[in-house]
């Protein structure tokens, strides 16, 4: 169901990407939109900039459209939470994807199917989730997972090493090295440092 925007309202469009290598344009492409949003953060909350930004933007009789239902939440709370406010301000929101829109004078049924759509997405990504920890746990148990790259090169690691066994402050080595301290502890544990190092 495409929404028409009442007279004098706006076709307002959100757009989420969970990192800046994803391409937003894909989103809402060819979608007529008279401004839109986009965030580039996780979606495991609300409290995103453009989130906030848009839903404050948004006024009586706009229409807030957003690709798909977990580009607007990634949980069933946070978007009934959502949907309800926005329609009970007067403001439609349209999901491209799914190819539906609530208004606010929304029937049961339409109130249901937003319940079991959104409740099916949230299993969708739990289930992803869980391949993945498999995955990775299959890939170690074959010697083949890496994981993430390291911070420093070996080169650089040895060096740190060096540099805090004779005696350098770690809090100066973290800043130069540009790692956290947290990560210096894992290339130099705390007993290795001597005690003049240690501040």
């Amino acid at each position: 169901m495409v929404a028409t925007a009442k007279r004098g309202g706006k076709r307002i469009g959100y757009v989420r990407v969970s990192s800046v290598d994803q391409n937003v344009g894909r989103q809402l492409e060819g979608v007529d939109l008279d401004k839109t949003f986009t965030d580039k953060a996780s979606g495991k909350d609300v409290k995103r900039p453009q989130l906030q930004a848009a839903l404050e933007y948004v006024r009586d009789g706009d229409i807030f459209i957003v690709h798909s239902m977990d580009r607007l939440a990634r949980n069933l709370v946070d978007l009934r939470t959502i949907v309800e406010d926005l329609t009970q301000r007067g403001v439609q929101v349209q999901f491209a994807k799914e190819q539906l829109t609530f208004t606010g004078d929304d029937t049961s049924a339409a109130k249901l199917l937003l319940s079991v759509m959104g409740a099916v997405a949230e299993f969708e990504r739990s289930m992803l989730k869980e391949r993945q920890r498999e995955g990775i746990a299959l890939a170690k148990k074959a010697g083949v997972y890496k994981g993430r790259k390291p911070s420093l090169t070996p080169e650089r690691a040895q060096e740190l090493r060096a540099r805090v066994e004779a005696g350098e402050k770690r809090a100066g080595l973290a800043r130069e090295f540009g790692i956290s301290r947290e990560t210096l502890y894992q290339y130099a544990p705390v007993r290795d440092v001597p005690v003049s190092a240690r501040a």
